[in-house]
Order: structure tokens, then sequence, then C-alpha cells
């Protein structure tokens, strides 16, 4: 039985949080789970990210494998500072309308 540490999504359209669980890999991805060991929500200024590290490391102990999603999350909750946010790419259009205005203010 391959056990793995996922995110599962919950929440209304478009407006996502995630739980993190320890499920058979088997499952689907919102399906029954074994243990839940945490919470992921990417909408909150900053990210809130609750894990119980402990219990995480646990299940590692015992040969669960966290996805890259969720080794990433560990990865940030370990070094206690807030997750790095992405930066916003311009649409073609935005991009447009700074370059008319960069070349403009020359």
């Amino acid at each position: 039985m391959a056990v793995k540490i996922r995110l599962t999504r919950h929440g209304a359209k478009k407006h996502p949080f995630y739980r993190v669980v320890v499920a058979d890999g088997r499952m689907p991805r919102d399906g029954r789970y074994i243990e839940l060991v945490g919470r992921y929500n990417p909408l909150t200024s900053p990210k809130t990210i609750d894990l119980d590290l402990e219990k995480i490391d646990e299940w590692v102990a015992k040969g669960a494998q966290p996805t890259n999603a969720v080794s990433h999350l560990i990865d940030v909750a370990r070094s206690g500072e807030p997750a790095p946010e992405k930066k916003q790419k311009l649409s073609k259009k935005a991009a447009a309308k700074a370059a008319a205005a960069a070349t403009e203010a020359e």
C-alpha cells in the first residue's frame, strides 16, 4: 500500500482551500483519507499554512511519501518564513499600455 501525504481541495468554485491529508495512493484526490495533518489557504495574505509537523514526521518515518506541493509547504513551514508570493504576470494588453506609457514619458 503506497501511502502519500497530499492536498485535497475544498471550498467553493474559484475560492479553494486545501487540507493536507495522509491517504492511500489509490484513492481519488478528494476521496477517503487516513488522517488529516494540516490545512493550507492560498487566498489569504500572507498564505496560511497550518501543518502538524510531528504527525507528518511520524508518517514519513512509517514510509509515507509527500507530494511535491506538500514537500514545498513542509519546507516553508519549517523555515518559519511566510510563503513566497508569485509575481503577477501582465496581460498582453497591460504590457502594451505600460510600454506605450514608457515611450510617451521619454
